[in-house]
C-alpha cells in the first residue's frame, strides 16, 4: 500500500483510493461533484459532474479506508440527494447528522422555484463513534468569491468541521480536493492530510496553496 501522508495526489480517486490502507483515515471531508453539469459564470466546469458512474465506487472506497467508529462529512447537491444517500448507505455508512450553511446570496441566478441560498452536507458515520454534540448543524457561510475553484468552500467553515470530527494528530482525507481548502484547514489545525484531485489546473492551485500554508 502506498503512503500518501501529507500528500496531494494528481489522479482519479477511483485509482488512488485502492492504494490507501484500510482503516487508516481518521476523518473524510470532501466536496464531490454534485451531478449538476455545473458551469460557472466564467465558463469553468468540474470533472465528472456530468455522470454518477464514480459515485458508488468512491463511497465504497471511502468507507474502506476510514477508521471504524469515525466520521465523514460529504457536501452534496439536493437535486440528487437520493443518489448520494443510496451510495453512502450501500457502502456501509449511516447518516448521523445533516449540516446546513445559509448564504446571503443566490448561487444560481437562473429563474427557479426558489432562490438557492444554502449549501448542505451529510455527517456520515462508520460504525458507532462517540457522539460529540459540539457543533451546531447550521453554520453561517463565508463567501470565497470562488476565485480558485468554481465551487470553492471557505477554509474557516472546513476548519470547524476538522476540529469537531478529527482527533488531534489524525489524518484528513479529501478524495475530491479541488483547490485544496479542506487540506489547508487540516494543515492549519496540525492534522495530517491526504488529497486527491483529477483536474490538473485545480491540482496545481491546491499544491501551491498547501506549499504556502506550510511556510
Amino acid at each position: 500500500m502506498a503512503c500518501y501522508l501529507d500528500t496531494l495526489v494528481h489522479g482519479d480517486c477511483l485509482n488512488v483510493l485502492p492504494q490507501i490502507q484500510s482503516r487508516s483515515i481518521s476523518f473524510i471531508l470532501t466536496d464531490p461533484p454534485y451531478l449538476a453539469r455545473y458551469k460557472s459564470r466564467d465558463g469553468r466546469t468540474i470533472p465528472n459532474d456530468d455522470n454518477d458512474a464514480w459515485l458508488k465506487p468512491a463511497f465504497a472506497e471511502m468507507f474502506r479506508v476510514l477508521y471504524d467508529h469515525s466520521y465523514a462529512v460529504v457536501f452534496y447537491g439536493w437535486p440528487h440527494a437520493d443518489k448520494f444517500l443510496q451510495a453512502s448507505r450501500e457502502a456501509g455508512f449511516h447518516v448521523v447528522g445533516h449540516l446546513v450553511f445559509p448564504k446571503g446570496y443566490s448561487s444560481n441566478r437562473k429563474a427557479g422555484h426558489v432562490k438557492y441560498q444554502h449549501e448542505c452536507a451529510y455527517l456520515l458515520a462508520k460504525g458507532h463513534p462517540i457522539p460529540r454534540g459540539e457543533l451546531p448543524d447550521v453554520l453561517p457561510w463565508v463567501y470565497t468569491g470562488n476565485k480558485l475553484h468554481p465551487t470553492q468552500k471557505p477554509v474557516s467553515i472546513l476548519r470547524s468541521l476538522v476540529a469537531a470530527f478529527c482527533t488531534k494528530g489524525g489524518t484528513v482525507l479529501d478524495p475530491f480536493a479541488g483547490s485544496g481548502s479542506s487540506l489547508v484547514a487540516a494543515s492549519q489545525l496540525g492534522r495530517h492530510w491526504i488529497g486527491i484531485e483529477l483536474d490538473p489546473i485545480y491540482h496545481a492551485i491546491a499544491r501551491d496553496r498547501l506549499a504556502s500554508a506550510s511556510l
